[in-house]
């Protein structure tokens, strides 16, 4: 069974920093382009952040574009985003997911996990 569980959410005033992390069991990460997209009350999903699988190249949304890095561990299996300089406007559930790919300003995402809080707020 597929398992995606993200962690590392929490409360961080405005230009502070969190690292989520998305634990898999199933499945081996590393085969598989791993992605996060966010979404806040009242709004559409918003893509984030991927990694692929082949070449471990790495996309982002304009809005987070230099404030977030994706990476992976494959020796746990565990996919990582490094937020830093964090905004009010970055508050809402973030979700880690397979398949992830990114085509112009769209995004498309597989199988996501339950998702983990992240408010930032002074």
């Amino acid at each position: 069974q597929v398992q995606l569980v993200e962690s590392g959410g929490g409360l961080v005033q405005p230009g502070g920093s969190l690292r989520l992390s998305c634990a898999a069991s199933g499945i081996t990460l590393d085969y598989y382009a791993i992605g996060w997209f966010r979404q806040a009350p009242g709004k559409e999903r918003e893509g984030v952040s991927c990694i692929s699988s082949s070449d471990d190249s790495t996309y982002y949304a304009d809005s987070v574009k230099g404030r977030f890095t994706i990476s992976r561990d494959n020796a746990k299996n565990t996919v990582y985003l490094q937020m830093n300089s964090l905004k009010p406007e970055d508050t809402a559930v973030y979700y880690c997911a397979t398949d992830c790919v990114k085509y112009g300003s769209r995004w498309s995402f597989g199988y996501w996990g339950q998702g983990t809080q992240v408010t930032v707020s002074s």
